[in-house]
């Protein structure tokens, strides 16, 4: 059974909120790495993490860790002909329309939450974190349980963590990949579509496969342990 994981937090909120997550993980005898998103565009920041990446059995990610870990895995790959274990978490290949992925946010709309962000991150973040947490009956609850767990970020990271969701584009990776690729959508999310899961089919990517889950898009925090345990699932059968 594959035990060495290394994940990747999401966006804006922290690696902090996913704390429950990993103890839930940690409590089925896997080795957890938690780390916050990086700048997979700076050849330093990208060896750096490649070279992390290779300790590990599973690549994870949660939103925009997901296409982290999904560029980690190709790098891997490419670099050590080793097809890592790819698993991604409410993760969109782009999270920005573009010609060949429609199902993501237009890009006037991008621009516009990139710039809020700019002239009032805090007020950002706190409507960013109501709406990953939308669409479930306990969203007030969910929210709330987030907000106990969020840290402030840095705002330059995070800046720059915006310009990676508005640029980065996974669809090759994902087609091309050789390894096993797991992608969990929330059947909830009202920040991604779960049908987002039939462009993922159409790559015909040859070992991916799509687990619709209930929940928001928040749902490795607000439901760790059950999240954990399909994460358990998985590794147990490979």
């Amino acid at each position: 059974m594959l035990k060495r994981i290394l994940l990747i937090s999401g966006w804006g909120v922290g690696p902090e909120v996913l704390a429950n997550f990993v103890d839930a993980l940690r409590q089925q005898q896997f080795q957890v790495t938690l780390i916050n998103i990086f700048n997979p565009d700076d050849p330093v920041e990208h060896k750096q993490y490649v070279e992390l990446a290779q300790q590990y059995d599973v690549l994870m990610g949660w939103s925009l860790g997901g296409q982290l870990a999904s560029v980690l895995a190709n790098a891997v790959w490419q670099l050590t002909g080793e097809a890592k274990i790819l698993i991604t978490l409410a993760s969109n290949p782009c999270f920005v329309q573009n010609e060949y992925w429609q199902k993501a946010m237009p890009r006037t709309a991008f621009l516009a939450f990139q710039q809020s962000y700019i002239d009032d991150a805090n007020a950002c973040i706190k409507r960013f974190s109501y709406l990953i947490c939308q669409g479930t009956p306990q969203v007030k609850q969910d929210w709330l349980t987030l907000q106990s767990l969020m840290k402030r970020q840095d705002f330059t990271q995070m800046k720059q963590g915006l310009e990676t969701l508005s640029q980065l584009n996974t669809v090759e990776i994902l087609q091309n990949y050789v390894g096993q690729q797991f992608h969990f959508l929330a059947q909830q999310d009202q920040l991604l579509t779960p049908q987002i899961a039939t462009d993922l089919r159409n790559l015909a990517a040859k070992f991916l496969k799509i687990l619709i889950v209930d929940g928001s898009h928040a749902f490795p925090v607000t439901n760790p342990e059950p999240s954990a345990e399909q994460i358990v699932q998985i590794c147990q059968q490979l």
